[in-house]
């Protein structure tokens, strides 16, 4: 394993599991799971939309894969939950190391 690669690793690690993305993924699975129950328990006289919540949740990148035939769809919201959550883990460190920096400079 290089070193290139143990840094996209700990990188692509440090984004995803830190209290932004983690919540953000928490959201996501709650989403997830109130589609699930409204599918299988609640009968609907009409069709239901609680579907659409899972591709607004994970919005804008679930809605590239909503052209696709079949289950694809869906995959763009797994797809899109996880690019969502690196780039809003990716913002938290930002935001963290900038706030740091300012303190430690501040201090001085």
């Amino acid at each position: 394993m290089t070193d290139q690669s143990r840094t996209l690793t700990r990188s692509l690690r440090s984004n995803l599991l830190n209290p932004v993305a983690l919540g953000y993924l928490a959201v996501v699975a709650a989403v997830g799971v109130w589609v699930g129950l409204d599918m299988l328990l609640v009968e609907h006289a009409d069709a239901s939309f609680a579907g659409v919540w899972l591709f607004i949740a994970t919005a804008p990148t679930s809605f590239l894969f909503t052209a696709l035939p079949g289950v694809l769809p869906f995959a763009g919201v797994a797809v899109g939950a996880v690019v969502q959550a690196l780039a809003l883990g990716a913002a938290y460190r930002w935001a963290l190391g900038r706030t740091s920096r300012r303190t430690a400079t501040a201090g001085a």
